[in-house]
């Protein structure tokens, strides 16, 4: 088998605190969020070659793609070859949906396939190449469990721990502003200190009361206390959440929002382009 294709959802952190060790796989995020049945499709094409050459297209042009890139060569380890990844994403990038997350490791669970690798290489390959390339902390972790979860401990599972909450509700998703590249945030001091002051107090109060209701709730005030939502997203909140629960996807300029679907998707079609989804209970997996 030359070619293998994959699945993976997207997914929205609601709030997080930053955990940063000399570990790579112990380093990530706690918080809590949603697995998305939108996400990224990779086709992945394999070739006998005497070098080791990787080309990644994203939605049909040719990209840098540095995460997808760093996931392959660190599943292909020292043998050569030659790597063809396509993917297709559903949603826009640095916008708090996951995307990187979700392309690197759909083609990792494809090349995984082909090479007769576990599973959990793949899970391994892209959450190093998303550490290493400053693109996100937690995604890859979140995305083992599935579904509604809480990061409970910072790192790839087994050693980061991650809870799921029951339910797979319809999510309303709507793009209100430009990009916000994930980097920036993390790498900026005094934003990363009032993530971990407002992230913390959310994670411990997430793991009081498991419910989907308070998870909304929490990621709200922590859009608002980190100063992370912009005053025109603040006003949109505001506006869902008297028909709703909404909130501000990490780290986007984003809306997410569950409940009343219809009313709501009328109400943010006016402020951006709009996707309606599920949560994703299944996680990724070769298609």
């Amino acid at each position: 088998m030359t070619r293998a294709k994959a699945f993976c959802p997207g997914h929205i952190t609601g709030f997080f605190e930053i955990h940063r060790t000399s570990d790579v796989l112990s380093t990530g995020s706690r918080g809590a969020g949603l697995c998305l049945t939108v996400g990224a499709t990779s086709s992945v094409e394999l070739l006998e070659s005497n070098r080791v050459k990787i080309t990644v297209s994203i939605n049909g042009e040719e990209q840098r793609a540095e995460v997808t890139k760093s996931a392959v060569k660190y599943l292909l380890g020292t043998d050569k070859a030659e790597v063809n990844v396509a993917t297709t994403l559903d949603l826009p990038v640095s916008q708090g949906f996951g995307m990187s997350a979700a392309g690197s490791l759909s083609a990792s669970v494809a090349l995984a396939e082909l090479l007769g690798q576990d599973r959990h290489k793949a899970f391994e390959a892209s959450h190093i190449a998303e550490i290493e390339c400053g693109s996100g902390l937690g995604d890859v972790s979140a995305l083992h469990k599935g579904g509604i979860t809480i990061r409970k401990t910072a790192g790839l599972p087994p050693i980061g721990e991650v809870l799921r909450i029951d339910g797979e509700p319809d999510v309303v998703l709507c793009v209100t502003g430009r990009k916000m590249l994930t980097r920036s945030v993390l790498l900026d001091p005094k934003k990363s200190r009032d993530i971990n002051a407002s992230g913390g107090r959310c994670v411990d109060q997430i793991l009081r009361n498991r419910t989907l209701e308070e998870l909304m709730s929490l990621s709200h005030s922590f859009s608002i206390d980190t100063g992370l939502a912009s005053n025109e997203i603040s006003e949109i909140l505001d506006e869902c959440n008297k028909v709703g629960m909404a909130s501000m996807a990490m780290l986007g300029n984003s809306v997410f929002s569950i409940g009343n679907t219809r009313e709501t998707r009328e109400l943010l079609n006016k402020h951006g382009p709009v996707w309606e989804c599920r949560v994703d209970c299944m996680g990724p997996r070769v298609l």
